[in-house]
């Protein structure tokens, strides 16, 4: 027991000795700021996910009519567009068609056959274009028009940096109104740039020979920046 309690006298010493250790340095003081910068851009993609779905009562006619009727919608396309569109497969499906009769099991009824296919297009005054050139070959499925940026990048970074310049200024305004200087950076997070990318809203109905009209809107990408900055008189 006497030794537990010289050891713990001795750790309260040594405690002490270090506290009042002239060498020993105090945290230095600092700065901690916070910003966010939007940036807006003009989209220069388009993505649509077009599709034909067709019914029969064996899975091979309703397979062969779906096939027959996309083909015919790729050929109108790219009759429209030629190179200007990259077409993508990004579904495919038969399933049946259950009838139910109450007291007997599910039957099957028929089957259905869906392809989707995504549409990409570089030039937005196309967009219209592209979707009379599929409804009016045999598409029944026309959504998720998306409009978005070739390089999100670029416009990514120039976000931070404004951020960034933001959350240095109000450092510098903080440590002036308090008569000190920023001495050094000591760090810099980045939370991310989130986009929000204009999504269509349903298709405004158009008169006969008209295009369908399309506005593409613009672009928004946001940047967050905290930054912590050494300071001293």
């Amino acid at each position: 027991m006497k030794l537990l309690t010289c050891l713990f006298a001795l750790a309260l010493a040594a405690s002490s000795v270090r506290a009042q250790d002239p060498s020993s340095k105090p945290p230095l003081p600092y700065i901690r700021t916070s910003a966010e910068a939007t940036v807006s851009a003009k989209p220069d993609r388009a993505k649509v996910n077009i599709g034909v779905t067709t019914q029969a009562p064996a899975a091979q006619a309703a397979a062969a009519e779906n096939a027959k009727e996309l083909d015919a919608v790729i050929r109108q396309i790219r009759s429209a567009l030629g190179s200007a569109v990259e077409l993508k497969t990004t579904g495919y499906s038969v399933t049946p068609n259950f009838r139910y009769k109450q007291g007997a099991p599910p039957a099957i009824a028929g089957y259905t056959a869906t392809n989707n296919l995504e549409v990409t297009l570089n030039d937005l005054t196309h967009v219209g274009k592209l979707i009379d050139a599929a409804t009016q070959s045999g598409a029944n499925m026309v959504q998720g028009l998306q409009f978005t940026l070739k390089d999100e990048s670029a416009v990514q970074a120039q976000a931070l940096r404004e951020a960034a310049l933001k959350a240095r200024s109000k450092a510098e305004a903080l440590a002036q109104a308090l008569g000190l200087k920023i001495t050094r950076v000591i760090s810099v997070e980045e939370s991310g740039a989130s986009i929000i990318r204009p999504m269509a809203g349903p298709m405004m109905a158009r008169a006969e020979g008209a295009p369908t009209p399309v506005e593409s809107g613009t672009i928004e990408v946001h940047g967050n920046v905290t930054l912590t900055v050494e300071v001293a008189p």
